[in-house]
């Protein structure tokens, strides 16, 4: 009895190892199978890449300007993902709003633990771009990405732009300046924390408006591509004391009947969490007219 319950163990022993083994590999040929994707693409596009120890490769577009990033820095960047060999679109960041977080943080996307980003970001310096080629297992992995639609092992084509600034708001301000000499705007003023304005109706009426006013205002807001993200021709009731704080820093300078455009920065408007459908760190361009005013 006793033989028999030790050969019993012995072919159980020998078939829990066999399935150990047979993992190990399955797992091994992910990697292995990833890696002949890449390394098949790069020689048929004649690419010149550098192997990331983990096991993604990059290819730097621009290296960038200064000191590379360190994990303590703060970042702004753009990114887009898309498949490697069949070049499908996933995903792009908005044009009009970027990512920003520091450097030590930048290998979550969305929830999901990407640390080739934090990784190929390091490889930068301020204002450089890199692409990154991903193996599907340090990116989506088996289960891939639903939301954009990102199938199961899917190899990534990842690209990172990182801008020159380092904080928003040297960004924000860089980009209003650039959009008004592109745009040819004329009287803009800078004023408080950052807002471009031009007052284009001072008005006539002869109550003030303060924190405790409520306006009534019609509008239109948009991006700096021209597109609208909201607006009221009929005209609004609001108390400036719940809109945005580039509103209520600019709209004092009103009385009844003026008229303004305001330049905003991101910080004064929606900042780094955005407010659907406005992204993240958006700056928004707002035509003003103040209709009537009650104190």
């Amino acid at each position: 009895m006793l033989k028999k319950l030790t050969a019993s163990y012995a072919l159980a022993l020998i078939g829990l190892i066999v399935l150990l083994g047979s993992c190990a590999k399955e797992y091994q040929s992910i990697e292995s199978t990833d890696d002949a994707k890449i390394q098949q693409y790069i020689t048929a596009n004649n690419l010149t890449v550098t192997k990331d120890s983990s096991g993604f490769y990059y290819q730097i577009i621009n290296p960038g300007t200064g000191d590379f990033f360190l994990n303590t820095d703060s970042v702004l960047y753009h990114a887009s993902i898309k498949s490697l060999l069949k070049g499908t679109a996933y995903y792009t960041d908005p044009a009009n709003g970027n990512f920003g977080t520091y450097v030590g943080y930048a290998n979550n996307f969305n929830g999901t633990n990407i640390p080739a980003i934090r990784t190929a970001i390091l490889a930068l310096k301020p204002g450089g771009s890199l692409r990154v080629l991903l193996p599907s297992y340090m990116a989506f992995g088996r289960n891939g990405f639903p939301t954009i639609n990102v199938p199961s092992n899917e190899v990534i084509d990842l690209l990172i732009t990182t801008m020159p600034e380092k904080k928003q708001a040297a960004l924000d301000d860089r980009l209003i300046r650039e959009f008004i000499t592109a745009k040819g705007i004329t009287g803009m003023v800078k004023g408080p924390a950052g807002i471009y304005y031009v007052i284009n109706q001072p008005g006539t009426g002869t109550d003030p408006i303060n924190a405790g006013s409520t306006v009534t205002v019609k509008y239109s807001g948009r991006y700096f591509d021209g597109v609208v993200f909201d607006s009221s021709a009929d005209g609004i009731s609001l108390s400036l004391a719940s809109v945005i704080p580039g509103w209520r820093k600019i709209i004092p300078l009103l009385v009844k009947g003026g008229k303004v455009r305001m330049l905003i920065p991101s910080g004064e408007g929606y900042g780094t969490a955005g407010s659907s459908p406005i992204p993240a760190n958006a700056i928004l361009d707002f035509d003003v007219e103040v209709t009537e005013v009650t104190n």
